[in-house]
C-alpha cells in the first residue's frame, strides 16, 4: 500500500466520524423535487442554525471576555482558517475598520493560501500547519493577541496548526468548529463547537456550518467592540465616515444621541474632523473639539465615561 493510499484511507476514516460529512438518505431524491419544495427544505435546515449557536452562547461569551481584556491592552484579534472558514474570517476582519474605526492591523483575517485563496482554491494549503505557523510568525504574536482557528470539521491542519502555534507563543486561543470533540477545540483554551448536523448537500460546509461560523464571528467581533467602548448603546459611534452613506449615518447618530438640529450637528462634526463620539461630547458636554478628544483619551474611548467625567 502506498503512503498516499494510506493517507487517503485515514482521511476517509476521519470524515466518516464527522456529523458535518454525514449523508442524509431522506434527501437522496432532492434533485427530483419542485424548486419551491427544495427551497422550503433548505430554509427549514437553515432555521436550525440559530438554536445550535444558542447552545454555545456561554462558551462564546467566555471567549469574548478574554478577547476584550487583551484587546484593551493593545492586543490583536486574528482569525485563521481555510476555504469557507478562512473567507469568513477575512470578511469579518475587513468589516471592522469601517464599522468600528479600528486600525486594520487590530483585527486580522488569515486564509490558507493567502489573498488568492479568497477567490480560487489553493492546492494543499489547508493541509499545512507549517503554513499557518509561517503566516502567524510574520505577525509577531504577543500574549495580548488572540488567535481564533476556524474550521467546520475541526480537523483542518491549517486551523489546528495556527492555534497550536499561537498557544505556544502565549497568545489566547479560540477554536471554532461544527463537530463535537474536535481536535481544534482540544488545541484551544476556548473551544466553541456549534453542532449543526449533516448538511443539506452532503459535506458542503459552506451551508449550515458556514452560516453558524458567520453568526459566531459576528458575536466575537461585535460584542468585543461593545466592551471596548466602540458603541453607545446600539449606535455605532466609532463608525468611519468613508462614503456618503456613512457620512449621513454619522450625522444621524449624532442627532439621535444629542437631539441637536442639523446645523449644530454639522458644526460639531466639523470641529471634530467628523469623529462621531467627539461631536456628541462637544454637544452634550459643551466642550470644544480638543477637550472632547482629551476626555475620550482619558476614558480609553468610552463615551459614557467621558460624559461622566465632563459632568463632574
Amino acid at each position: 500500500m502506498t503512503s498516499s493510499t494510506s493517507r487517503d484511507r485515514d482521511l476517509r476514516s476521519q470524515l466518516d466520524t464527522l456529523t458535518t460529512e454525514a449523508f442524509r438518505p431522506e434527501l437522496a431524491d432532492v434533485d427530483r423535487l419542485p424548486t419551491l419544495e427544495i427551497a422550503r427544505l433548505m430554509n427549514a435546515e437553515d432555521a436550525t442554525v440559530a438554536g445550535a449557536v444558542a447552545a454555545q452562547v456561554p462558551a462564546i461569551a467566555a471567549a469574548i471576555v478574554a478577547i476584550a481584556e487583551r484587546m484593551a491592552r493593545g492586543g490583536r484579534l486574528v482569525y485563521a482558517g481555510a476555504g469557507t472558514a478562512g473567507r469568513l474570517g477575512v470578511l469579518d476582519a475587513s468589516e471592522c475598520p469601517p464599522t468600528f474605526n479600528t486600525d486594520p492591523a487590530r483585527v486580522v483575517g488569515l486564509i490558507a493560501g493567502g489573498p488568492d485563496a479568497m477567490v480560487t482554491s489553493v492546492e494543499g494549503a489547508e493541509d499545512s500547519p507549517e503554513l499557518a505557523e509561517s503566516d502567524l510568525a510574520a505577525l509577531g504574536l504577543t500574549p495580548d493577541d488572540t488567535v481564533v482557528g476556524v474550521s467546520a470539521s475541526g480537523r483542518t491542519p491549517y486551523a489546528v496548526g495556527a492555534v497550536a502555534y499561537a498557544r505556544g507563543r502565549g497568545a489566547l486561543t479560540v477554536g471554532l468548529s461544527c463537530n463535537r470533540d474536535s481536535a481544534l477545540a482540544a488545541a484551544a483554551e476556548h473551544g466553541i463547537e456549534v453542532v449543526v448536523g449533516p448538511e443539506f448537500l452532503t459535506g458542503s460546509t459552506r451551508l449550515k456550518a458556514g452560516t453558524a461560523q458567520k453568526l459566531v464571528l459576528n458575536m466575537l467581533s461585535t460584542i468585543t467592540m461593545i466592551r471596548l467602548g466602540k458603541t453607545y448603546g446600539n449606535l455605532m459611534v466609532d463608525v468611519r465616515a468613508s462614503n456618503e452613506k456613512l457620512r449621513a449615518r454619522s450625522r444621524r447618530i449624532v442627532a439621535q444621541v444629542t437631539g441637536a438640529g442639523d446645523e449644530d450637528v454639522e458644526r460639531a462634526l466639523a470641529a471634530t474632523d467628523g469623529e462621531v463620539k467627539h461631536a456628541i461630547l462637544v454637544l452634550l458636554a459643551g466642550v470644544d473639539g480638543p477637550t472632547a478628544a482629551r476626555l475620550l483619551d482619558e476614558a480609553d474611548g468610552h463615551l459614557r465615561a467621558a460624559l461622566a467625567a465632563a459632568g463632574s
